[in-house]
């Protein structure tokens, strides 16, 4: 398709879709004309995906997630089908400026940190290898939440409102609507159960397709979204009681607002266990309805079905699966748990025990009496093959949704080599000692259309130039680029994409903060969910030590530094919302500060999104990567980063060690304990107040935030934090201070040749290429799915 056949369906969907002409056509009038337009050359790709999966009879994936982090969808489309110059042209000869266009588009507010994009990032792979694969997940009305500043820095949160506006790419399928049940009664019949729900809603679906890299297949992104089976009581409201009337809808509508409601009440968790049974349940029912229409017998079911459960959140499918074929099909108990079994993969993405969730019996009982049966089945069962075990799925009045997921699934998998060993040694040591073989490792990655061709244009025409067209679906091309790097011609040229990149950065920083930045400086950036193992605290005391060693000695010949971060903290964690609130309020000392500010800035644009990601990865030279090792799973940020040319200070964490071992030692700025070493360390009661004792820069940090110099003289005001510290410190930060500290300075001294720093950034892009998520998704065929590519 040329820019004028394309011109020609965008006028056509502004009259015909939109209702306007073109005198008379908005900015979002335009941008809808020009995502119906370019929806209709994926339909194409998605139907014949479709029949071809039907006409194969071939196995379909089915990956169930609580985040499908995806952003802006119409630049990935357009790039993936190949219309970027004729939608540019198109867009441009009508009169609006393109880019304009596109980000009028607001991000999905479907997801929160690395979890939901690398759902997204899978989806993105697994329609560009050809793998016929669905997407569960909910339909959000107002995703996690939108994050604002207070004028004292305090984090707020108001609702998302995204789907305040028609969502262009969704298509609604009423057809494909179930009803879902909670709380009630349970009889038993013969060897089977009828449960009889107190309270039900409807899930109905909403698809989007997802299209791969040049257009050649398309997977379904399914989204439920609750509602009432009975939207309106109209007797109540012709009473007078509006409030009434309107009830059933809006709490059927509460499953499906908001992503990770407050879980501090109780009615918090319930209405968590809800929405995670609400979209497992549909899809479960979704997946046995497509494959009955093809298949009369429920034994082949692992033939045609592979379902992946994102780590504990669709844990519930196990029970719900052998609850179908048990009770709704007649299956016998045993023969439908190996069943459900062979169909079930779960990745873990977490070595924190109390990450992995945990439901009270009695919430269970209440809420799914029929489920909580047969989990405690399944435990039995487990048990009696197992008879020497030590673990259990429901222990001290909860249930373990790890050990459920575990027990229920045929293959466990980590998302990081050193992750996947720690998976093994601490937190299903016992599991995987009963069940050897079990657990494998799938290393995350990301997707390069993405992240590099659509975030990074300048880049990725330089890599093209390099090595030529046809690494975006084959990036272990990127070693190509190798010998390319000795040249001091294309060194230069990289540096000065590095350098366009920020100064557009810091146009933008400028124009939405009003903060000005200096674009030759070092763009140290930190952009993730705020936990307290990511230790962002760590960050922000090293920058008030690095402050005051600065006032001390102005001419000592500092690198200059834009310290930038980004992300949100969950309404309910206190102390990742205290690290937020001080965070801006050393910002706004330090860049008070004339002596100090022209080599230090401090940066956090609030409401980190995958825009904003895709702002700040290309113009990033530092990627802090700085969690306590052995807490981070993987991780992909710090992927991404690598892949633009960003360098990394790290621990060894995650996939810290395997981006380390190929980008070699020298091309990573090392510090801190390893996981071990972390164990060790808090065998020692006062590991943080010795720490303290020996760093005279922690010390006088830490009492300045004590002191109020951040908070107006208030001394109260960060003592939960600065408590915190000085005492239990789990997460290690004041034992790798020194180590951070120094590793900065190694950092500073690394700058001061931009040459040799532009070498190693170069070096990170060219050796980077094995973090695609096609490279995984791969590895999820052959090791977990058992299925063959389509293409």
């Amino acid at each position: 398709m040329d820019s004028t056949e394309l011109r020609q369906s965008i006028l056509k969907h502004l009259e015909f879709s939109m209702g306007k002409d073109l005198v008379h056509a908005s900015l979002y009038d335009m941008r809808m004309a020009l995502t119906l337009a370019v929806r209709d050359r994926v339909i194409e790709p998605w139907f014949r995906a479709t029949r071809a999966t039907y006409a194969a009879q071939s196995k379909r994936v089915y990956y169930l997630s609580m985040e499908f982090l995806i952003g802006r969808l119409l630049e990935d489309a357009i790039m993936n089908v190949g219309l970027t110059e004729a939608a540019h042209e198109a867009v441009a000869g009508l009169g609006f400026d393109f880019e304009t266009v596109l980000a009028d588009e607001p991000d999905a507010a479907l997801g929160n940190g690395g979890l939901g994009r690398l759902a997204a990032c899978f989806l993105d792979s697994m329609s560009t290898l050809g793998c016929p694969a669905y997407g569960y997940g909910i339909r959000y009305e107002h995703g996690l939440f939108r994050q604002s500043f207070a004028q004292d820095g305090r984090q707020v949160e108001t609702a998302e409102d995204w789907l305040r506006q028609a969502h262009g790419w969704e298509f609604e399928r009423p057809e494909a609507s179930f009803r879902i049940g909670f709380g009630g009664s349970v009889a038993e019949n013969g060897r089977t159960a009828i449960w009889t729900p107190e309270d039900a809603v409807l899930a109905k679906a909403y698809d989007t397709p997802i299209v791969g890299w040049q257009g050649k297949w398309a997977n379904t992104l399914r989204l439920w979204g609750a509602e009432a089976l009975t939207a309106f009581d109209l007797a109540a409201f012709n009473k007078g009681d509006f409030t009434a009337a309107a009830a059933p809808e809006a709490l059927a509508r509460t499953i499906s607002r908001v992503l990770y409601p407050d879980d501090t009440t109780e009615q918090g968790k319930e209405l968590r266990l809800k929405q995670e049974f609400f979209f497992t349940a549909a899809s479960i029912r979704d997946i046995l309805r497509r494959f009955n229409a093809e298949h009369s017998d429920l034994s082949g079911l692992p033939s045609r079905v592979a379902i992946q459960m994102n780590d504990t959140h669709p844990a519930i499918a196990g029970p719900e699966l052998v609850r179908a074929l048990v009770d709704e099909s007649g299956m016998e108990f045993d023969t439908a748990v190996e069943t459900a079994r062979a169909c079930l993969g779960y990745t873990n993405h977490t070595l924190m025990p109390e990450a992995l969730e945990r439901w009270p019996e009695e919430l269970m009982s209440r809420v799914l009496p029929r489920h909580m049966q047969i989990i405690e089945r399944i435990d039995e069962s487990h048990a009696k093959a197992h008879p020497k075990r030590n673990v259990s799925i429901v222990e001290n009045g909860e249930v373990k949704m790890g050990e459920l997921s575990f027990i229920m699934a045929n293959k466990v998998n980590g998302v990081s080599a050193l992750h996947t060993e720690l998976v093994k040694d601490t937190v299903f040591a016992e599991l995987n000692a009963l069940h050897p073989g079990r657990i494998v490792n799938e290393t995350n990655g990301v997707t390069p259309r993405r992240w590099i061709k659509g975030a990074n244009p300048r880049l990725s025409s330089l890599i093209t130039d390099t090595i030529g067209a046809g690494w975006e679906d084959r990036l272990e091309r990127l070693v190509e680029l190798e010998p390319a790097i000795a040249d001091k011609g294309f060194r230069n040229q990289f540096a000065e994409i590095k350098a366009r990149n920020k100064r557009d950065l810091a146009d933008w920083i400028e124009r939405d903060m009003g903060i000005a930045v200096n674009p030759a400086a070092m763009f140290d950036v930190q952009i993730k969910r705020f936990h307290e193992y990511k230790r962002q605290h760590l960050n922000i005391l090293e920058t008030i030590a690095l402050w005051q060693e600065i006032r001390a000695n102005p001419g000592a010949g500092w690198a200059p530094r834009v310290k930038i971060f980004g992300g949100k903290a969950a309404p309910g964690y206190v102390m990742a919302k205290e690290i937020i609130h001080l965070i801006n309020n050393v910002a706004r000392v330090i860049n008070a500060d004339t002596t100090t500010r022209d080599v230090l800035t401090v940066v956090y644009p609030p409401n980190y999104n995958v825009t904003m990601a895709e702002r700040l990865i290309p113009a990033s030279d530092l990627s802090e990567q700085i969690s306590t090792a052995g807490k981070e799973a993987s991780g992909t940020g710090n992927m991404k980063f690598s892949l633009n040319g960003a360098l990394t200070i790290g621990t060894l964490d995650g996939a810290n060690v395997e981006i380390r071992d190929l980008v070699g030692p020298e091309n990573f700025f090392l510090f801190g304990m390893t996981a071990s070493e972390v164990v060790e360390c808090r065998k020692t009661p006062d590991h943080a107040a010795r720490a303290i004792k020996a760093s005279n820069r922690l010390g006088a940090a830490i009492e300045m935030i004590e002191a109020g110099a951040f908070s107006n003289g208030d001394t109260e005001m960060y003592h939960g934090l600065t408590q915190n510290l000085r005492g239990h410190d789990y997460f290690t930060v004041c034992a790798d201070f020194d180590s951070y500290w120094d590793a900065q300075r190694r950092v500073d001294a690394a700058w001061g040749d931009q040459d040799n720093w532009t070498r190693m950034a170069a070096i990170n892009t060219a050796r980077t290429g094995w973090f695609s998520s096609d490279r995984t998704i791969q590895g999820y065929m052959a090791d977990v799915w058992k299925i063959t590519p389509m293409i």
